[in-house]
């Protein structure tokens, strides 16, 4: 099964989130790039690095946050278990990953909690209340992206455009 499809399974209430988690980290995801920086969206006191599947999922994102068709966005293509174990732990405060949070039915919440990030990543979401809450909500579905902070790219370059 590839990530997707683990996704898929998950939300449906019959698939095994160990194993979705397990799937990321072995998948390459698309991280978008904006002023040489990954995106991020910060809500619920959790910044959230957005990552997808493929171009055409990032395509869904890009549109939503109002590209046009023909334009093109940078994105880093990343294995998720950097993402997971470098990215997130680099940043400031509580992290976790938003995966294809452009698409209604395919969308996942990776939260900052101990089994997904490392364990100083949960521990440092975990001094935060706000966090707690948050993180024990899986949301899916949101198509209404919020907007994206910037945040440094840690030696990573980006590796494709993907045309919207």
């Amino acid at each position: 099964m590839d990530l997707p499809e683990r996704i898929a399974a998950v939300r449906a209430g019959n698939g095994e989130p160990a194993a979705m988690v397990g799937e990321f980290r072995r998948t390459a995801v698309l991280l978008p790039l904006t002023g040489g920086r990954f995106m991020t969206g910060h809500q619920g006191g959790v910044r959230w690095i957005y990552a997808f599947t493929g171009e055409r999922q990032l395509a869904r994102f890009a549109r939503a946050r109002g590209a046009a068709p023909e334009e093109a966005w940078q994105y880093a293509a990343v294995l998720g278990a950097r993402v997971l174990d470098v990215l997130v732990p680099e940043l400031p405060g509580p992290a976790g990953v938003a995966v294809d949070v452009a698409d209604e039915n395919g969308s996942m919440l990776l939260p900052p909690v101990r089994g997904i990030v490392p364990d100083e990543a949960a521990e440092r979401a975990e001094d935060t209340a706000e966090t707690a809450a948050t993180a024990a909500t899986v949301v899916a579905g949101d198509s209404a992206v919020p907007a994206g902070a910037d945040t440094a790219v840690p030696r990573q370059r980006p590796r494709g455009r993907a045309a919207r």
